[in-house]
């Protein structure tokens, strides 16, 4: 564990109920329901269709949110993960409809690719000793870009369809895409894999040796490294899980719209990092919760359909991220101090 989390440990029972990452995020997930329950439920936000438009918004976010989460406790960041969601669904698609692949075959090749993806992250950061922001930075051009050229090259377009004719395209769309009864509307099965994997995430960190080595690399990497966690391995690992997470979103991007777009997963790697930081994941690592994540997910969700519901212009939805951003650093820098100082 690290420092913030041994003190934590050692605390008062409730002392340590109330430092918890996820603690603020709840509380700020209550107020923005509030607020845009009391502005725009008259408009729509508190019927069942208005809760599953806000909830697909955030599941898609949140499966990413639990890997990078994951990292970021881990003291490292992955900017890549956006351009592996457009990479891994143009991937999927031209496979299954320019070369005829079964779309099982083609999902599989998805996921080596995003693994090889996350293993080139991740030796490169450990090897170089490079800032993971800067490498994955990098990364995040080098394959938008060869998207973008492979996909025109092959295609001679930057978006494709047609995935809906593929072998193999019915029994996927089941587990990908397809929607689970909800009332009088419908949430789509994401939801699904957002809560599994925020639960496997959340068991990883709390239940597990590999959980404990999280938290030591990214609170104190040197140290950790001197009681046996072996470091390196573990930032490898953390990188290959986030370059899966983005691969499976932009599956499910694939699958539910029936073809794929070199844009999609554009700007995600910064909404992932948000929401990660809203749910209490420190900056600095070693401390944060994958639940956290994804209270974090469900509030970006809320924001982001609540202003549509509240008529209000949809560019203001970045003025409220940025505040949201910057109240959730400033709790997080007071809780780690308060923590520290016990």
């Amino acid at each position: 564990m690290s420092r913030v989390d041994d003190r934590l440990h050692q605390s008062h029972p409730l002392r340590q109920i109330l430092a918890r990452p996820e603690l603020g995020a709840l509380g700020g997930a209550v107020v923005v329901w509030i607020f845009f329950a009391t502005v725009a439920g008259d408009q729509g936000f508190l019927t069942l269709r208005g809760t599953a438009t806000y909830l697909e918004v955030a599941a898609e976010l949140g499966i990413l949110a639990a890997a990078v989460a994951l990292l970021m406790i881990g003291g490292e960041f992955d900017l890549s993960v956006g351009s592996m969601i457009g990479a891994s669904g143009m991937l999927l698609t031209i496979l299954s409809v320019q070369w005829g692949w079964n779309l099982w075959l083609a999902l599989l090749m998805v996921m080596v690719f995003a693994v090889v993806a996350g293993l080139f992250n991740g030796i490169l950061v450990v090897r170089t000793g490079l800032p993971s922001f800067i490498v994955t930075l990098a990364t995040l051009f080098v394959f938008r870009g060869a998207t973008i050229a492979l996909t025109r090259l092959v295609t001679g377009r930057t978006q494709l369809g047609g995935l809906n004719d593929v072998s193999g395209y019915d029994s996927a769309r089941m587990i990908f895409a397809s929607e689970l009864p909800f009332g009088s509307a419908e949430l789509p099965v994401s939801i699904v894999w957002w809560i599994l994997l925020t639960a496997i995430a959340t068991w990883i960190l709390l239940k597990t040796s590999f959980g404990n080595w999280i938290f030591g690399t990214g609170g104190d990497a040197k140290s950790a490294s001197s009681v046996g966690v072996p470091v390196p391995r573990v930032k490898i690992i953390l990188f290959v899980g986030t370059a899966l997470a983005a691969a499976l979103v932009g599956v499910i991007q694939a699958v539910t719209f029936s073809g794929a777009d070199v844009l999609r997963g554009e700007l995600r790697e910064f909404f992932a990092i948000i929401v990660v930081v809203i749910g209490g994941t420190l900056l600095t690592g070693g401390y944060g919760s994958a639940i956290g994540a994804a209270i974090g997910a469900l509030i970006f969700g809320m924001v982001r359909q609540g202003i549509v519901f509240a008529g209000v212009d949809a560019d203001w939805f970045q003025v409220f991220l940025g505040v949201m951003l910057l109240i959730a650093v400033l709790v997080n820098h007071w809780v780690r101090r308060k923590a520290l100082r016990e």
